[in-house]
């Protein structure tokens, strides 16, 4: 069957395999204390342009989305997120299994937006019973979202200027940031995140890697004891090396933008195939995530043959599907399902 389903179902980039083998026999020190993990945090900074910055590495974005909001927020903080948000529905309530509420938000295309936030801030502030609320803590944001929509420059100088403005953090998920970086719509650089966001994350699973986020914070701000915290989620990797190698190699002449922009020359090449035969998209999604309206009875008749995943029901008779491009797919596979559409 040809699998459209996520980003994130094949193993890892050849080079990353490679480099593993090779680096497989010779003994390191545990922990992320390694040659590869420090290698592959000075190329994260240098191609973030911030000397300050603090790089870590973590396993999984459920993972990571769970420890870094833990560690920025205090008992009695929440975070704020977009309702349709990766925290807010998709991570089995991670969040709130930790004791921090996630504060939801509308949402324009799976985007939170600054004004959004400064209304419910004003509101919240203004509400003279406030003392016995859960307090905005930080606010969460996903940079491609799940929608596949993007934060323009500007969107991110207004969410940035408005946290800063509250003293909150502002921290992006990253998972697909890869291809958020190489669509060719975006006006936003690596720099540019790491230049408005307190915290983020840059994306391994979905864009190469066999397993892996690299964890950013910008200006020497992460949080005290930040390693333990780690430990204490159960989430210390003692063979660190494994992470370390991987985005040593993703870091290297380029590899981790190169092969994102392999998905998304493969979601362009899919949207024409969808454009060409009629079909009807659900929203305009810039990235590799793409999101159509099909009647079930197609639907069904198509999943005999292809992975997809389903999204939602618009109505009766149609559902929302996504089809997803990754690092790894092929114009060939592109061609046969045009063929099987």
């Amino acid at each position: 069957m040809l699998s459209f389903e996520c980003d994130y179902n094949r193993g890892a980039h050849p080079e990353i395999l490679k480099r593993l083998a090779e680096t497989n026999e010779e003994p390191l020190s545990g922990y992320g204390d390694d040659k590869y993990c420090a290698s592959a945090k000075e190329k994260i900074i240098e191609c973030c342009e911030k000397p300050d910055a603090e790089v870590h590495f973590l396993t999984g974005g459920t993972q990571t989305n769970q420890i870094v909001i833990d560690a920025l927020l205090t008992k009695y903080q929440g975070v704020i997120a977009a309702e349709t948000g990766h925290v807010s529905l998709h991570e089995a309530g991670a969040i709130e299994f930790t004791g921090h509420k996630v504060i939801t938000l509308p949402n324009r295309e799976g985007k939170l937006m600054a004004e959004t936030i400064r209304k419910y801030l004003e509101d919240f502030y203004g509400d003279e019973n406030h003392e016995h609320m859960v307090f905005p803590g930080m606010v969460y944001i996903s940079h491609p979202t799940e929608y596949g929509t993007l934060y323009s420059l500007k969107e991110l100088e207004e969410l940035s200027a408005l946290c800063r403005s509250y003293g909150i953090p502002l921290y992006m998920d990253g998972a697909r940031m890869g291809y958020g970086l190489a669509c060719r719509e975006t006006d936003v650089t690596l720099p540019d995140i790491a230049r408005l966001l307190d915290v983020f994350y840059i994306g391994g699973t979905k864009v190469g890697a066999l397993c892996g986020e690299a964890v950013v914070f910008t200006h020497r701000n992460t949080p005290k004891h930040f390693l333990t915290t780690i430990k204490q989620h159960g989430a210390l990797l003692a063979k660190g090396r494994l992470l370390g190698v991987q985005f040593d190699t993703l870091f290297t002449d380029n590899l981790y933008l190169a092969i994102s922009r392999n998905a998304m020359e493969a979601a362009e090449a899919l949207k024409r195939i969808f454009q060409e035969k009629g079909y009807r998209f659900f929203l305009d999604s810039p990235t590799n995530q793409i999101f159509i309206v099909l009647e079930n009875e197609k639907m069904e008749k198509l999943k005999q043959q292809v992975k997809f995943s389903y999204w939602e029901r618009e109505d009766e008779e149609h559902t929302v599907v996504r089809f997803a491009t990754s690092w790894a797919t092929t114009m060939e596979e592109i061609e046969e399902l045009g063929r099987l559409l």
